[in-house]
């Protein structure tokens, strides 16, 4: 039997591998998020990135006022300091920067299928309190808008697009704006039922991605837990032009890819596996994504360093071979919720602890006595994942739920807490507390 202890507040030990295997892996190094280098489908290009130091991170406790005279310690390196740069949301996820420096956030209003959501612009920062001063409501009564993404078009047009469960939308952006001064365009439509959302089985979330060369990519999660799809657009990612034009299937088998990001040229996803088969597996996983590629899901998973095949689907005439699944580029403790991840390049990040790397939410585990992600951790080639933001759990008591990461400066950053309502604000101390949306 493997184990694999984690070295930080959570413990992983993995059962007897019980289903056949098709292919191993590179063996993850301990951590409390098993992360996996990627050999097998290619390594992940690096920005003159210097030796990787595996050692974990040393984290000090940061005490945080909130309202009431109550407050809030998270740990984090102890020349980083973290303050709360606006609260009082109804459930926000993920941040986009406009084409005029702002800074845009999605909120979900809470966890079920709603058509509350809303879109707001944080505005006009305060560099003393390490508060926006302004949160101006953009656009309301939508329908789970977890991704939103800015676009300039070739002929120089400003786009603002909106991912909501069923549709994808977009609107000519106006410099300066506070509301949309244009009726939105359908670019796709997806489709918005599945078994009931607070069990698990309905993804109703979309996240966009542009690459540089005007691309968009939108993830579009499974039906259900476990199953095989009868609908080709579930558990993909696709590919359409700007307008929404040639639309097609970009990767197939991912269950649950909420996490998208472009960095030097590579396509990179966070994914959440199936929940029925236990407490320790399978782990939750980010790949680099690559054109025709299958992931597994729902006949392979990612558990103990290696691809598995899912037995129940052992006589499927649909069932692909797992030793063609590329292998993850980081793989988390089971049920750890990988959700919104930001890179921070070597050009842009000065300290050489985020330098070259990722910082990837980890929303947590459901069953809170697992007591799995409701962290942020770095993520390098060559390295095991490592906490660099923890104390969101106390015991089995949820104090915050990371959702996105966002760069605002070389060694700062945004992160949402869809739990709280908060939005926090991140950064190295010996650098000025101002967000710099020139990123």
């Amino acid at each position: 039997m493997k184990k694999i202890f984690a070295v930080a507040l959570c413990c992983l030990t993995f059962a007897v591998l019980a289903c056949a295997t098709t292919r191993q892996q590179p063996a993850a190094s301990n951590s409390a998020n098993q992360q996996v280098d990627k050999n097998q489908t290619g390594d992940a290009k690096t920005d003159n990135q210097t030796a990787i130091d595996t050692k974990p991170l040393k984290l000090t406790p940061h005490k945080i006022a909130l309202a009431g005279g109550k407050s809030l310690t998270l740990n984090l390196p102890a020349d980083f300091e973290i303050v709360i740069a606006a609260q009082g949301l109804k459930r926000p996820r993920f941040f986009a920067k406009s084409p005029d420096n702002r800074i845009f956030l999605t909120t979900m209003y809470n966890r079920t299928d709603n058509k509350r959501g809303a879109i707001y612009i944080l505005d006009d920062f305060d560099q003393k309190t390490g508060q926006f001063k302004k949160i101006i409501p953009y656009l309301a009564n939508l329908h789970n808008p977890n991704s939103i993404a800015f676009h300039t078009d070739k002929n120089g047009g400003r786009w603002l697009y909106v991912a909501l469960t069923a549709r994808l939308l977009r609107y000519r952006f106006t410099m300066g704006e506070t509301a949309p001064t244009s009726e939105p365009e359908v670019l796709a439509t997806f489709p918005d039922y599945g078994l009931n959302y607070k069990y698990g089985g309905w993804h109703l979330t979309r996240t966009l991605a542009f690459n540089d060369k005007g691309k968009l990519y939108v993830s579009v999660g499974s039906s259900c837990n476990i199953c095989e799809e009868t609908e080709e657009i579930r558990a993909t990612v696709l590919e359409m032009d700007a307008d929404g034009k040639n639309q097609r299937t970009f990767v197939r088998g991912l269950r649950n890819a909420v996490g998208l990001k472009w960095a030097n040229g590579q396509l990179f996803a966070t994914n959440m596996g199936q929940d029925k088969l236990g407490d320790d597996k399978p782990q939750d996983t980010m790949s680099i994504i690559e054109e025709n590629k299958n992931y597994g899901w729902p006949y392979c998973y990612s558990f103990n360093s290696q691809i598995v095949a899912d037995n129940q689907f052992s006589k499927s005439a649909k069932r692909i071979d797992c030793k063609d699944v590329p292998a993850p580029f980081a793989a988390f403790g089971a049920h750890s919720s990988p959700l919104g991840l930001e890179y921070f390049d070597s050009n842009k990040a000065t300290d050489a602890r985020l330098r070259s790397s990722f910082l990837v939410a980890l929303h947590g585990a459901s069953k809170r006595s697992l007591k799995r992600g409701y962290r942020l951790v770095r993520v390098r080639k060559g390295a095991p994942p490592q906490d660099f933001l923890t104390g969101f759990l106390q015991g089995v008591t949820v104090l915050g739920r990371p959702a996105d990461v966002f760069q605002t400066g070389a060694n700062a950053f945004l992160l949402t807490d869809d739990h709280a309502g908060r939005v926090f604000y991140v950064y190295k101390k010996t650098a000025e507390p101002k967000p710099d949306t020139k990123k």
